[in-house]
C-alpha cells in the first residue's frame, strides 16, 4: 500500500486514512497485504485507520466481522465511512468492533437549514459516544457547520474549512504551507 509508504516517510506521526472497496474487502487475503504494507513500509499499526462503508457489511454480515476482527488484530483501527447514507442498521454499530464513525457530509452541508439532519446528526453522535466510539463529521465548509459540530460534541472534522486535500507529496513536503491547527473537541 503506497499510503502505508508515505505516511511511514512524514516526519510526524499521523494517522493515515486509506478508503477500502468492497472488492478489496472482499479478499480472502486483505489482512495478509495489509500487514506485508505495514512491515515493508515500517509504518506503526496504530496510525492505518482502514474505511469501509456500510454496503460492505451486510453483503456477507459473519465474513466482515471475522475480517475486521483479522485485521484489527495486526494493531489498526477500523472507520465506518458514509455513515447514514448507506443501508444504515443500529445492529452494524453493536456487532462490529469498530473504532470511529464518519457522518456523511450530506448531513453536515443541511445543518442550519434542516432541523432534521441536525436531529440525525445530534443523534448519531450520541449513539456512537454511548458505544464509546468517536465520531469524526465529513465535508466541513463554514464556520457555522463547525460551531454546531462543536456544540453537538463531535469528536474530529475534516471539509475544506478545516484544510484542503493534498497531495501526499505536498504533505511530505518540508515547504509546503502548514495546514491551520485545530484543537480536538472537548
Amino acid at each position: 500500500m503506497e499510503a502505508c509508504r508515505e505516511a511511514a516517510s512524514w516526519l510526524q506521526p499521523l494517522r493515515v486514512a486509506v478508503n477500502v472497496s468492497a472488492a478489496q474487502f472482499r479478499r480472502d487475503n486483505l489482512d495478509a497485504h495489509v500487514r506485508k504494507a505495514l512491515r515493508e513500509s515500517g509504518l506503526p499499526a496504530s496510525l492505518l485507520e482502514l474505511e469501509i462503508t456500510e454496503g460492505v457489511l451486510i453483503e456477507d454480515i459473519a465474513r466482515a466481522k471475522r475480517t475486521i476482527q483479522s485485521l484489527k488484530a495486526l494493531g489498526i483501527q477500523m472507520a465506518l465511512d458514509d455513515f447514514g447514507t448507506g443501508y444504515s442498521s443500529l445492529s452494524y454499530l453493536e456487532a462490529f468492533p469498530l473504532d470511529r464513525i464518519k457522518i456523511d457530509r450530506s448531513f453536515v452541508a443541511a445543518l442550519g437549514h434542516s432541523e432534521r439532519s441536525l436531529a440525525i446528526v445530534r443523534a448519531v453522535i450520541g449513539l456512537a459516544h454511548g458505544l464509546g466510539v468517536p465520531v469524526l463529521a465529513e465535508g466541513i465548509e463554514t464556520e457555522a457547520q463547525m460551531s454546531l459540530l462543536l456544540q453537538e460534541g463531535c469528536d474530529e472534522m475534516q471539509g475544506y474549512l478545516i484544510g484542503r486535500p493534498r497531495s501526499l507529496a505536498a504533505q511530505a513536503s518540508p515547504t509546503s504551507a502548514p495546514e491551520p491547527e485545530l484543537e480536538e473537541a472537548s
